[in-house]
């Protein structure tokens, strides 16, 4: 019997929902929740997949999923992928793409841990930091400046003039802020990607963090469907979700590094939640029959022992 496991957080809706509809289908897959105590070195994994709700949030479930794909289960997200997990990433890579994204800037920290000298650990770095420069290249205030790996719009500020971006900035502390432009957004968008080939379009309010359904005309609609598709499948992610911002009838990739996103019935509400739940059960049972490689550090030494 094929077996999927689920490492979960305290999220109440999803994971019942889920072992739920994988079990009921009866088609030689089974569900249920992986258990813990520790993981010895090459140890076998009794999972054919593993759905992965957590892992950010618990060091130890990471270093266990990682192994387990180096056992060969497929795990959903890739935790070999959660490096590229960065607002700075994202943006490069869209334009990579040729998908159009707010313009962006990493800052230096404007503090560091303990054992960092400043005058000898950061040589590299340049000083003052030329921020007219870096403004300039934004198109001018208002900005946004934010955590480069927040998430949930935590920590996201948006400053109309210098007083603001250095009060801002001179309180971020360890984070690692980037500086954006500000995209002024008629509408906004939030696309549910799962299996890198179902997409579930949204109008969105992310400040209630409010779903509605949306109102694209179609060729809009098409566009971010495929932008969605072509962002998540260079990410090699098989559950994430894609945030658009529309000005004047253009898409801007906001946000789209989610990978345990949220699936809530509380949030998500219940047709979107329930389509989530069967679309994670295709995938999943999908995957167990037919596993699909996954990319690690660890392909060419297993091609090179074979």
């Amino acid at each position: 019997m094929l077996k999927i496991g689920v490492i979960v957080g305290r999220e109440w809706s999803f994971p019942p929902a889920f072992l739920e509809e994988v079990n009921d289908r009866n088609e030689g897959v089974v569900a249920e929740y992986v258990q813990l105590g520790g993981t010895r070195m090459d140890e076998p994994c009794e999972y054919a997949v593993i759905v992965d709700r957590i892992s950010n949030d618990v060091p130890y479930y990471r270093v266990y999923l990682k192994n387990a794909v180096l056992q060969g289960v497929h795990v959903v997200n890739n935790p070999f992928m959660w490096t590229a997990d960065d607002k700075f990433f994202q943006a490069s890579l869209a334009t990579k793409l040729g998908i159009t994204s707010p313009r962006t800037v990493v800052l230096p920290n404007k503090d560091y841990q303990p054992g960092i000298v400043h005058n000898e650990s950061l040589r590299n770095l340049r000083y003052p930091m030329p921020w007219r420069e870096h403004i300039e290249y934004l198109g001018g205030f208002p900005l946004v400046l934010k955590d480069v790996y927040g998430g949930g719009w935590k920590g996201v500020y948006v400053v109309h003039n210098d007083d603001e971006l250095f009060w801002r900035y001179n309180e971020s502390g360890l984070l690692t802020m980037v500086l954006q432009e500000y995209i002024r957004w008629d509408n906004y968008v939030h696309c549910m990607v799962i299996g890198r080939q179902d997409v579930y379009v949204s109008k969105y309010d992310p400040v209630n963090r409010r779903y509605l359904r949306h109102d694209l005309e179609p060729s809009l609609y098409e566009r971010v469907v495929q932008e969605s598709l072509k962002l998540v499948r260079a990410l090699g992610y098989d559950m994430n979700t894609v945030e658009w911002a529309i000005k004047d009838g253009v898409p801007y990739a906001i946000d789209f590094l989610n990978p345990a996103p949220d699936m809530d019935m509380n949030t998500c509400g219940v047709e979107l939640h329930r389509w989530c739940v069967e679309k994670m059960a295709d995938l999943c049972i999908r995957l167990a029959r037919s596993p699909r490689v996954q990319n690690t550090p660890f392909q060419i030494v297993t091609t090179q022992a074979g």
